[in-house]
C-alpha cells in the first residue's frame, strides 16, 4: 500500500532533513578511527566446550559516549559447521534479540563470570572445531576465523595498522568492528535494499539496516526489512568456497563495504556473530536456516497466480476481476483486497455498504467451491475509537506500546492509532482472538500484514487535535494531521551516532514509533524497532494456525532474521519501470539467501502506469517469481493482465508454463522447508566454480536446473543470455538445444516469448496445467529427463513431493504425504528410468499417474524391441506413433531430432541428438516403477 515515505523522493526528504536538523542538531562527522581497542585480560575453557574471556578497554575516549570498560567474550563451536562469537558488557545485561523470538543457546551470564581469577590466561591462541578455527590476538584484541580444510581466513577483525578501519569499539550506543577481505571475494546479502548494481555487494555503496517505510524505488536505502547477514563466495584456484556471517543484532546499523574490508557501525546491542562454514552456497543456506528457522511450508494454492489492487472500491469490482480472468483464460488462484473492504480503514472490519457481509460470504462460497482463495490486508495500527471493539478490547488488555505511561499515539490510515506491542504475551493472545473473531466474520484464507516497520504518518509525541477532524476525509490520507512535537530529550531519540536512515541520516524516530517509546518489560523501541514486523508475523502465524489447524499463509512487508519461518514477502512499493523490473530479480534472489524463499515483486509495478510492453515482459518474469502477484496502486490505471490483448497472450504462455511446473515448485517449497534451499536462486548456486556468473543478476534459476532468461529492456526482441557449461534444453520447445562451453548466446524473444531452459542430468516432474491449481494438480504427470546432448554415458536425477497441503506440517510420516526420488542412467546404449517411492499410500489414494516420459539429448535411434516397463517387455512396438500393447495401456513411442543453436550460429552440422517421447503410460506415482529402452547406433 502507498505510504507517505513512498511518495517522498530522496530529494524531498533532504528538505525535511534540513528542517529536522534544527531540532536534532544536524549530522555529526564520522571519525575514521575511534579509540585504541581492548586487550584480553583473562581466558578459560568452559564446561560446555566453549571459550570465555574478558576484555579491558585500553584507552577511554568520549567519541559517541563513554566506552564500556569491561567486556565478556564467549566463543563456541555450536555445531560442526557453526561458530559463535558473542561479546557483551561483562557487568551489565544488554539488549539482545529476544531468545524466545529466535531460540538459541544462552551464553554464560555475565554476573557469574565477574570476579573469577584473571591469572589463568590460556597459552593457546585458538579454538578449533571440525570445520572452522577461531584464533585471537590479545593486545589489542582481535579475532580471526579460518577454514580448517585450507587455512583460508574468512574473518579477521585486526586492523593490522590499516588506514581503512580501526580497532573494535564498544560503547553503549556505538559499536564498531571490521574485517579484512580479499579483493576477489564476492559478497551477497545485507538487506533489505534495492541494489542498482545487481546481486553482488558493490564497494562503497551504502548498506544501512533499519526497517523503514521508504519506497523500494529509492536505491541503496534501508527499506522494509533488516537482514544483517552476508554470504562470501571465493574462488581459490578454480575451487569455490562459500561461507556466511550473521551479526545477530536488531539495532540500527551502517555497514561499510570497501572491497578489501567491511565495517559495522551499530547504535546498540551486542556483537553476536555466527559463522557458517559452507562450503557450497546451498550448504550455507542449509546451515543458516537450520539456525534461524526453516522457511515456512506454503499451501499449494499459494504457488498459483494472485491478483490484487488498492482501489477495488466494492465487491462487484472484485467479482468482475475474477470473472474477467476466467473469460481471458488466464490462470488465477487468489483474489486479494487491500483496505477497500474495511470500514473506515479499521482492521478486522467490513464496509457495510461496499462489502456487505452477506454478499461477500456468497462470493466466497462461490470461489471456494471452485478452489480459489481470498486474502485481505491488516495494518498494525489500531484506530483510536471508543466505539470500535478491537480498540476497546486492546485498551482493556493493555496491549499497546507506551510513551510516558500512555499508549503511544500515531497516525496511519484510520487516523489516530495505537500500535500493539507484539513482545507482550497478552498482545499475542489478544491479536489471536481478534483474528479469530474476524475469521468468523469473513473466512479469509490468509492475511497480508503491511505497514509493519512500523510506518507512522507523523513523528514525535502527538495528540489528537481539538476542534478539527483528523483526517479530514478529503485529500491524501497520509498527511499528518495530529498535533505533534519533536522529541529530543533523550539519547534514544537523538543518539550520538547517526546511521544513514532513509539514505539521508534522518532521525531514527522519523515517521515511525518514537524510539524512546516502551515495550513490554521496559524494552525500548530504540532496540526493538526492526523486530516489529517479525514479532507481528509470529503472532499472526500462531493465530492462523490455531483457527482450523490449517497451514497458514502470511505475507509481510517488514522482515527480520527468521521471518521466513512464518511468512512470505513481497518487495514493496516498486515502480512500473524497466529499471524496477530488473531490480526485482536481485531483491528476490537476496531473500532466498535470507531464508525467505517465498518472495516476489508487484508484477507490472505498483505505480505509476506501466506501458503495455513492460507489462508483457514483467509477467514473463513474474510468472517465475516464487510468489507471483499483480498488484497496483489506488492512483494507477487498471493493470490486470487481461486489460491488454498482448499481455493476455503473454500471461497465458508464461503462467500456463508456471501451472505445468506447480509440482516442481511445490517440491522446491518442500526442499526449502527441509533444507533452506531457495526456490529462486542465483546461477552461482548450481555453478559455484563458474566465476562468470558470480555477478549475474539478469537471469535466475528455479531450483538447481531451470534457468529463466527474460527480456529486461524496452524494444528488445532478443536476449543475450549466459549459459554455464553443459547442455540446456528449451522448456517451451524441447527440440531446441544449446550445448555451451560457458558462453553467451543470443536468443530470440518476440513479445510473447520468455526463454526458459532445463539443464542436463535432471528429471523434471510436470503436469498439464490448468486455470486453477486445484484442477491442475489432478492432471497426469510428465517426466522430462535430460542427458548431456549426444553423451554415451550419463545420469539424471529429480524428486517429487506431494502432500495434503492444508496440514500445518510439511513432512513425511503422517500418512498424508509421498516423496519420490527419480533416477535415470544412460549406459552402453541402454536408457533406464526408475523411481524410489517413500510412503506411496497418499499418492495412490489420489490416483496420480505418470502418462508421459520425455528423454532429451539421446544419440542414435530407438530400438523399440528393447522397451521394458516394470520388468515386462513391451512387444510389437514401432516408432513414430504406432500403438504398442502393454496390458490396458496404449503406449506410443516417438522420436524427433533436436536443433542445436550453435550449429545454426556456426553453420556446422556436427551435433546430433534426439528427443524421445513415450506417451500413453499408466505408471502410478505412488508405486516404484522402472523402465528401460535400448538405443541403436547413431547414423
Amino acid at each position: 500500500m502507498f505510504s507517505p515515505a513512498s511518495l517522498l523522493s530522496l530529494s524531498s526528504l533532504y528538505v525535511l532533513l534540513v528542517l529536522l536538523s534544527c531540532f536534532y542538531g544536524g549530522v555529526s562527522s564520522v571519525p575514521t578511527k575511534v579509540g585504541k581497542g581492548y586487550r584480553l585480560i583473562s581466558a578459560e575453557e568452559t564446561s560446555d566446550g566453549g571459550f570465555l574471556g574478558h576484555l579491558q578497554v585500553k584507552q577511554k575516549n568520549s567519541i559517541y559516549g563513554p566506552d564500556i570498560p569491561l567486556l565478556q567474550l564467549y566463543v563456541k563451536h555450536e555445531t560442526g559447521d557453526r561458530l559463535r562469537v558473542h561479546i557483551t558488557d561483562a557487568e551489565k545485561q544488554r539488549w539482545e534479540v529476544p531468545y524466545n523470538l529466535i531460540p538459541r543457546e544462552q551464553p554464560p551470564a555475565s554476573k557469574q563470570t565477574i570476579g573469577r581469577s584473571r591469572k589463568n590466561l590460556l597459552t593457546v591462541s585458538e579454538l578449533a572445531g571440525s570445520e572452522l578455527i577461531f584464533s585471537f590476538t590479545s593486545d589489542p584484541f582481535s579475532f580471526a576465523v579460518k577454514r580448517k580444510s585450507n587455512g583460508q581466513t574468512l574473518f579477521n577483525s585486526s586492523s593490522g595498522g590499516s588506514d581503512s578501519f580501526g580497532e573494535m569499539v564498544f560503547k553503549d550506543q556505538y559499536l564498531e568492528i571490521s574485517t579484512q577481505l580479499p579483493k576477489d571475494a564476492s559478497l551477497y546479502g545485507l538487506g533489505e535494499n534495492t541494489q542498482p548494481h545487481g546481486i553482488k555487494l558493490y564497494p562503497n555503496d551504502p548498506y544501512t539496516l533499519y526497517t523503514t517505510d521508504v519506497s523500494a524505488i529509492n536505491l541503496n536505502t534501508d527499506l522494509y526489512g533488516s537482514h544483517p547477514v552476508y554470504m562470501d563466495l571465493r574462488n581459490v584456484g578454480g575451487e569455490p568456497f562459500a561461507h556466511a556471517v550473521l551479526l545477530l543484532n536488531s539495532n540500527g546499523m551502517d555497514v561499510f563495504y570497501k572491497g578489501k574490508s567491511l565495517t559495522y557501525k551499530i547504535i546498540g546491542g551486542v556483537f553476536d556473530f555466527y559463522f557458517f562454514s559452507g562450503p557450497t552456497p546451498l550448504d550455507v543456506v542449509d546451515q543458516y536456516t537450520s539456525f534461524i528457522g526453516r522457511p515456512a511450508p506454503m499451501p499449494y494454492w499459494s504457488l498459483g497466480f494472485h491478483q490484487c489492487r488498492w482501489g477495488y472500491h466494492n465487491l462487484s469490482v472484485v467479482e468482475d476481476v475474477v470473472e474477467n480472468y476466467r473469460k481471458a483464460q488466464i490462470p488465477l488462484d487468489v483474489i486479494w483486497n487491500d483496505d477497500d473492504h474495511m470500514d473506515g480503514h479499521k482492521d478486522f472490519t467490513l464496509n457495510p455498504v461496499n462489502y456487505p457481509r452477506s454478499k461477500l460470504l456468497a462470493f466466497l462460497d462461490k470461489i471456494h467451491n471452485r478452489g480459489m482463495k481470498y486474502i485481505v490486508i491488516i495494518d498494525p495500527g489500531i484506530g483510536v475509537n471508543s466505539s470500535y471493539g478491537v480498540y476497546q478490547r486492546g485498551i482493556a488488555n493493555d496491549v499497546f506500546i507506551k510513551y510516558d505511561g500512555e499508549p503511544y499515539l500515531a497516525q496511519v490510515w484510520p487516523g489516530a492509532v495505537n500500535f500493539p506491542d507484539f513482545l507482550n504475551p497478552k498482545t499475542v493472545a489478544w491479536w489471536g482472538d481478534e483474528i479469530k473473531r474476524f475469521h468468523e466474520l469473513v473466512p479469509v484464507d490468509g492475511l497480508w500484514i503491511d505497514m509493519n516497520e512500523a510506518s507512522n504518518f507523523c513523528s514525535g509525541k502527538c495528540t489528537i487535535p481539538k476542534g478539527k477532524q483528523c483526517p479530514s476525509g478529503t485529500g491524501p490520507g497520509w498527511i499528518c494531521c495530529l498535533d505533534c512535537k519533536n522529541i529530543t530529550k533523550t539519547r534514544w531519540d537523538d543518539p550520538p551516532y547517526k546511521i544513514n536512515a532513509s539514505g539521508l541520516q534522518v532521525p531514527v524516530g522519523f515517521k515511525t514509533i518514537a524510539t524512546s517509546a516502551v515495550h513490554y518489560n521496559g524494552v525500548l523501541e530504540y532496540d526493538a524497532h526492526s523486530l516489529y514486523g517479525f514479532s507481528q508475523a509470529i503472532a499472526t502465524h500462531k493465530a492462523l494456525q490455531g483457527l482450523e489447524g490449517k497451514r497458514p499463509f502470511i505475507l509481510s512487508r517488514s522482515t527480520y532474521v527468521g521471518s521466513g519461518k512464518y511468512a512470505a514477502h513481497w518487495t514493496g512499493d516498486n515502480k512500473g519501470t524497466w529499471e524496477d523490473l530488473k531490480y526485482s530479480i536481485t531483491t528476490v534472489l537476496n531473500f532466498g539467501i535470507f531464508g525467505v524463499p517465498m518472495v516476489g515483486a508487484d508484477i507490472c509495478g505498483f505505480y505509476p502506469a506501466p506501458t503495455e510492453e513492460l507489462c508483457n515482459r514483467w509477467i514473463e518474469v513474474g510468472a517465475f517469481y516464487p510468489f507471483s502477484r499483480d498488484h497496483a496502486n489506488y492512483y494507477s490505471p487498471r493493470q490486470e493482465l487481461y486489460q491488454w490483448k498482448t499481455v493476455t497472450k503473454s500471461a497465458q504462455n508464461a503462467l500456463g508454463m508456471r501451472y505445468k511446473l506447480l509440482p516442481y515448485l511445490y517440491t522446491l517449497n518442500y526442499l526449502a522447508h527441509t533444507s533452506g534451499a531457495p526456490i529462486a536462486r542465483p546461477l552461482f548456486f548450481s555453478f559455484p566454480a563458474y566465476k562468470e556468473c558470480y555477478g549475474l543478476s539478469t537471469q535466475f534459476l528455479l531450483g538447481s536446473s531451470l534457468m529463466v532468461s527474460p527480456v529486461l529492456e524496452q524494444g528488445k526482441t532478443s536476449v543475450k543470455a549466459l549459459f554455464p557449461p553443459g547442455s540446456w534444453y528449451s522448456l517451451f520447445d524441447m527440440t531446441q538445444t544449446i550445448v555451451s562451453k560457458g558462453q553467451y548466446f543470443m536468443l530470440d524473444a518476440p513479445l510473447h516469448v520468455v526463454n526458459v531452459h532445463l539443464y542436463q542430468n535432471t528429471i523434471l516432474p510436470m503436469q498439464q496445467g490448468g486455470m486453477i491449481s486445484k484442477e491442475a494438480r489432478m492432471t497426469p504427470f510428465t517426466l522430462i529427463v535430460t542427458f548431456p546432448a549426444g553423451a554415451s554415458e550419463a545420469q539424471a536425477k529429480g524428486n517429487l513431493y506431494l502432500d495434503n497441503d492444508e496440514l500445518p506440517e510439511m513432512k513425511l510420516g503422517n500418512g498424508y504425504s509421498t516423496y519420490v526420488d527419480l533416477y535415470a542412467t544412460l549406459k552402453q546404449g541402454s536408457v533406464k528410468i526408475w523411481s524410489e517411492v517413500q510412503e506411496g499410500k497418499f499418492a495412490l489414494e489420489k490416483g496420480w499417474k505418470i502418462e508421459k516420459i520425455t528423454v532429451l539429448g539421446l544419440s542414435g535411434s530407438v530400438d523399440t524391441s528393447g522397451l521394458e516397463i516394470n520388468g515386462s517387455p513391451v512387444a510389437n512396438g514401432a516408432i513414430n506413433g504406432s500403438p504398442v500393447a502393454n496390458g490396458a495401456s496404449n503406449i506410443e513411442l516417438s522420436s524427433m531430432k533436436q536443433m542445436h543453436l550453435q550449429d545454426v550460429e556456426d553453420g556446422v552440422g556436427k551435433k546430433k541428438s534426439l528427443m524421445v517421447e513415450l506417451s500413453g503410460l499408466n505408471l502410478y506415482v505412488g508405486k516404484n516403477f522402472d523402465m528401460s529402452m535400448k538405443m541403436g547406433v547413431q547414423g
